[in-house]
């Protein structure tokens, strides 16, 4: 039989709920405006009835408040993350290639086109007085001109590529931050939650953390209950992973490390480049397609060589270990184009194998069989008919530092090569012949650069076995780079050395050398663009493709970032107006549960002190 105060009982558990409710909805109304606060409520069920073996059965016993959850939805967090994650990749290669662009922009004199019309300009000024010292200085300069606007250009490249390197350094230090971050308000939530409660605000702060994760790279998210058996209350984990790798388990988090770089991927990257590795030495793929993120951004930025890295087929018949392996029908038969370091990694079948040199030969057809010198010899033996597949360095298909590089160094080794091989077929004033116009700073020797060759190896030596069997040894365009090109020394000291003449013996006045040499402004056959100027222009063309589209891209997921956040805050934000109404709606119940204990007041008044005797 229930308690004569029953009905007290009633009431005060109407003013306990009421009251939660008031609270709760001024916690939601003063975190309007806080950053991934999500929007709480106050669950209540019936109180158990009560038998109270009467007719009419079973009583009422109020109000309980089973929880106060948060009003927010899973699905909406993955939608949102997995946005994120593609918005950081598309805004962080947009802003990489604005860098670019901008510097491939000629926005002020001193810029290519200025460069190298002024070479042709002072070529053609010459033409009509090929004996002028000071005309022949002013050509010197010109070309200088174009060789240190190329070395600037490449030295520009270069200082994006190592931003991009720090950066990816930087959000390294930052996912471990993160991680840790996570893990330790995870054990902060399940000491308070083992209680019974729920921590609602510490989830909010675990999810904000998610989020910012989210914009460096993929994230998944789980949490689940492990029991031992079923009458174990069993033990709440989360994990959260990055690349899909565990991140964080529960309490603990993982590190990532970086870790320099001994050899180089393209022979155009800087010294240094980071690698990324688990702290445990597990590896972590910044290659992964699904890392997403700004560090996936960074990554293809830093290294992207638009899959054009060197690879072919491997043939070799000895019977035991061998330390040179041969590649054939590769992807590169043009020395302009190549851009393998010196000395690097080669992979085959799956592993890994330094080399320290190379060398290659030019075959009848004009094409290029690579011999690569082993550090150590293969692991087994790999014959013509295997089909077996070398790689050199990593593909990364994306045009990143390294491809724009490359595209400098093809423009510089295609323009020297030409223009030396005209040059050398002239005379100078002195009757000499034609030295190389353009070289590079760090040659090691006093050779000739050759434009034909037959073989020719990393350390910059080439040679040329002509028809007759005569040999000619000299330095190859290989290690002359948009870099180090520049003029011949002994031409930028005295413009006699320029070879205006075909035959000297003619006059001063002879041009007819000259005349080939105005003829490669206008040469279409140099490049699959056309003339060295069409090519620049081409290549800045692409890059204001390239950049124009990852505007677009970074645009069009922003909006879809900004629609999902809307279905998200439609869900867990806090709308003040209707907050303000369930203030009154809850102000008015918790009066009329109060009411009812005034009620009962009066009752229990009137029982006592109004009755009996």
């Amino acid at each position: 039989m229930a308690s004569t105060f029953f009905g007290l009982n009633i009431g005060l558990s109407g003013l306990y709920a009421y009251q939660a409710s008031i609270n709760t909805t001024a916690h939601n109304i003063s975190n309007a405006e806080t950053t991934g606060y999500s929007r709480q409520k106050v669950v209540t069920s019936a109180g158990e009835a009560m038998r109270v073996y009467s007719s009419y059965g079973m009583a009422g016993t109020g109000v309980n408040i089973a929880d106060i959850i948060q009003q927010r939805n899973a699905y909406y967090d993955v939608k949102y993350r997995n946005s994120a994650a593609l918005y950081g990749e598309y805004s962080t290669k947009n802003d990489y290639m604005l860098q670019v662009q901008n510097y491939f922009n000629e926005v002020d004199e001193g810029g290519f086109t200025d460069s190298y019309n002024s070479l042709f300009s002072a070529l053609k000024t010459l033409f009509d007085d090929p004996s002028s010292m000071d005309i022949r200085t002013t050509v010197a300069n010109n070309a200088d001109s174009l060789s240190e606007y190329m070395n600037y250009m490449y030295t520009s490249m270069q200082t994006i590529q190592e931003d991009a390197n720090f950066q990816i350094k930087n959000l390294i230090d930052r996912v471990n931050s993160l991680g840790e971050q996570i893990a330790t308000v995870t054990k902060q939530i399940n000491a308070l939650e083992v209680t019974g409660v729920t921590a609602n605000d510490l989830r909010d702060s675990r999810e904000n953390l998610v989020d910012e994760l989210s914009k460096i790279a993929n994230v998944t998210t789980e949490e689940k209950v492990m029991k031992k058996d079923p009458m174990d209350p069993g033990t709440v984990v989360y994990e959260v992973r990055i690349n899909g790798q565990l991140l964080v388990d529960t309490g603990s988090s993982k590190q990532l490390k970086v870790v320099p770089r001994t050899e180089k991927i393209n022979a155009t990257d800087i010294d240094g480049l980071y690698d990324v590795t688990w702290a445990d030495g597990q590896e972590f793929s910044l290659s992964n397609a699904n890392l997403k993120g700004e560090l996936s951004a960074l990554f293809a930025v830093r290294d992207g060589n638009n899959a054009e890295n060197l690879g072919g087929k491997v043939t070799t018949t000895t019977t035991g270990g061998v330390t040179t392996l041969t590649m054939t029908k590769t992807n590169c038969d043009d020395i302009t184009k190549l851009n393998i370091p010196t000395e690097g990694n080669i992979t085959i079948a799956g592993k890994d194998y330094k080399y320290k040199g190379f060398t290659v030969d030019v075959q009848a057809d004009g094409t290029y069989q690579y011999n690569f010198k082993l550090d150590e010899p293969l692991a087994t033996d790999i014959k013509d008919t295997d089909n077996v597949r070398g790689e050199i360095g990593e593909t990364v298909n994306y045009k990143g530092i390294p491809y724009y590089m490359g595209k400098l160094n093809e423009f510089s080794r295609t323009f020297a090569s030409v223009f030396n091989k005209m040059h050398n077929q002239g005379e100078d004033l002195d009757g000499n012949k034609g030295l190389d116009y353009f070289n590079y700073t760090d040659k090691k020797g006093a050779a000739d650069l050759l434009e034909n060759f037959t073989s020719f190896s990393s350390d910059g030596t080439a040679t040329y076995i002509a028809a007759d069997g005569t040999v000619t040894t000299g330095e190859s365009y290989y290690n002359l780079t948009a870099f180090n090109m520049t003029i011949t020394a002994e031409i930028m000291s005295d413009p006699r050395k320029f070879a205006a003449a075909s035959d000297i013996t003619q006059g001063v006045e002879n041009k007819d050398n000259l005349k080939e040499l105005l003829k490669i402004e206008s040469d279409k056959s140099l490049f699959k663009a056309g003339t060295p100027a069409q090519f620049y222009s081409t290549l800045v063309a692409e890059i204001g493709v390239d950049a124009s589209k990852y505007e677009t891209f970074t645009k069009s997921q922003e909006s879809i970032m900004k629609s999902i956040t809307n279905q998200r805050l439609s869900e867990s934000g806090v709308d003040v107006d209707e907050e303000a109404m369930n203030l009154v709606k809850f102000k008015n119940a918790y009066n009329l549960s109060a009411k009812v204990i005034q009620t009962m007041n009066e009752i229990y008044d009137k029982l006592i002190n109004g009755t009996g005797v």
